[in-house]
C-alpha cells in the first residue's frame, strides 16, 4: 500500500488532499450526528464556505442525509468511512508514527487516533472507540477485565459496545475510588462497561486514599479479599495516565505529600503511584486494588492517554515497562516523536 500511496502523491496530490478532507468531514459527522454545518466547520477548522461545498457533494452522492436536525451519515456513508479508515491512516503517516512510538516506549502495540484531545473533546471519544475495537480483537469468553477511573476510562465506557465474541466477561474496578466525581469513579465506569458489553461486574466499595490502619482493616474483610483476587488475576487491565500535579489536586492530596510530589519532580501518575521523568516512584498513595507488581500477571495492560500536554506523563510512565499497549492521539504522539527526551 505504501508504494501505491507514494505514487498517488506524485501523480494526483490534490486527489489525496480532497480524499483526506472528505473523510475527515464524514468521520466527524459520524461522531457527532446529527450536527449542523456551522458547528461542523468550527470543530474541524475549515472555512464554512468550503464545508458547504463538500456537504453538497457528499449529499449528492448519497453519503450523508441533511435534515432540519442536522447532518447524519447514510449506510453508504458508514461503509465508506469504515473501508477508508486504514488507507487514510497510512496516507496521514499514522502507521509510521505508531512504529516510532513502539520503538521509543518499548511497547508491543500502539494505536494513534487523529486530533489533539487538549483542544478537541471528541478526540477522547475516538481514543475510546479505538480502545473498544482493540478489546474486541483480544478478549475471549469468561475473561476478567480490570478498569481504573478517570476521564479517559469514562470515554471508553461511553462508547463501549457488546462484546459478542467474548461472552460472560467480568469487569472489575482496578482500585477503590470513592471520593472522586461519580462519573469518573472506577466502580461507575466498570458497571457501565459491563452493561454495554453484555458482561458481568463486581464493585469495590472502598475510599481512596486510605490510612495504613484503615487499609489493613479493609483488606482483612473476606468480601474485599474475594474481589481483590479477581482484580489481581485479571486477564486484561485498561487504565489511564495522569499528570502528577493535576492528579494530586484532584485527590485533595495533603500539603506534605504534595510537597513530596513536587520535590520529587513527579510528572505522571497511574495506579496511585507518582513517577518522575525517569519512571522512578517518588510517592505512592495507599489504595486497595492493583499494585504495580500485580501487573505482570495480566496478559495485556492497555494505557489510554492523549493530548500534547500528556506526552511527558506518558513517556515517564512507560519507563516502568508495566504496560504493553498504548492508545493515544496525534497531539501526544507527535510531541513524543519530536522530542523523545521530553
Amino acid at each position: 500500500m505504501r508504494a501505491l500511496i507514494d505514487l498517488q502523491k506524485k501523480l494526483f496530490p490534490d486527489v489525496l488532499a480532497v480524499m483526506q478532507r472528505r473523510y475527515k468531514i464524514l468521520h466527524y459527522i459520524q461522531l457527532m450526528e446529527p450536527i449542523g454545518r456551522r458547528s461542523l466547520a468550527n470543530n474541524i477548522e475549515l472555512a464554512e464556505r468550503l464545508v458547504r461545498s463538500e456537504i453538497d457533494f457528499l449529499s449528492y452522492h448519497g453519503l450523508i442525509e441533511v435534515t432540519a436536525k442536522g447532518m447524519s451519515l447514510t449506510q453508504e456513508g458508514y461503509d465508506v468511512v469504515r473501508q477508508l479508515g486504514d488507507f487514510i491512516k497510512e496516507v496521514s503517516g499514522f502507521s509510521v508514527l505508531e512504529q516510532q512510538l513502539k520503538e521509543i516506549l518499548h511497547v508491543d502495540h500502539v494505536i494513534v487516533v487523529p486530533g489533539n484531545s487538549d483542544e478537541l473533546d471528541w478526540v477522547k471519544q475516538e481514543m475510546g472507540k479505538a480502545s473498544v475495537n482493540y478489546l474486541k480483537t483480544i478478549l475471549k469468553a469468561n475473561q476478567t477485565i480490570a478498569v481504573t477511573g478517570g476521564t479517559s476510562m469514562a470515554a471508553v465506557a461511553e462508547v463501549m459496545l457488546p462484546l459478542d465474541q467474548a461472552s460472560n466477561c467480568m469487569f472489575v474496578p482496578a482500585r477503590g475510588g470513592l471520593g472522586e466525581r461519580m462519573e469518573n469513579q472506577a466502580n461507575t465506569i466498570c458497571a457501565e462497561m459491563a452493561k454495554k458489553a453484555n458482561g458481568q461486574y463486581r464493585l469495590l466499595h472502598v475510599p481512596d486514599p486510605l490510612s495504613e490502619e484503615s487499609y489493613q482493616m479493609i483488606i482483612g474483610e473476606p468480601s474485599v479479599g474475594e474481589i481483590l483476587e479477581l482484580i489481581r488475576d485479571a486477564h486484561v487491565v485498561i487504565h489511564g495516565i495522569g499528570d502528577a500535579l493535576t492528579m494530586a489536586q484532584r485527590r485533595k492530596t495533603s500539603l506534605d505529600n504534595t510537597k513530596k510530589i513536587i520535590n520529587g519532580h513527579a510528572v505522571s501518575e497511574a495506579f496511585g503511584y507518582y513517577f518522575d521523568k525517569d519512571g522512578k516512584v517518588v510517592h505512592k498513595v495507599r489504595t486497595v486494588g492493583l499494585q504495580l507488581e500485580d501487573l505482570h500477571q495480566s496478559k495485556c495492560v492497555i494505557a489510554v492517554a492523549g493530548g500534547e500536554s500528556k506526552a511527558k506523563a506518558i513517556y515517564s510512565y512507560f519507563k516502568q515497562g508495566k504496560s504493553n499497549v498504548l492508545i493515544t492521539d496525534e497531539g501526544a504522539a507527535n510531541k513524543l516523536a519530536r522530542d523523545i527526551s521530553l
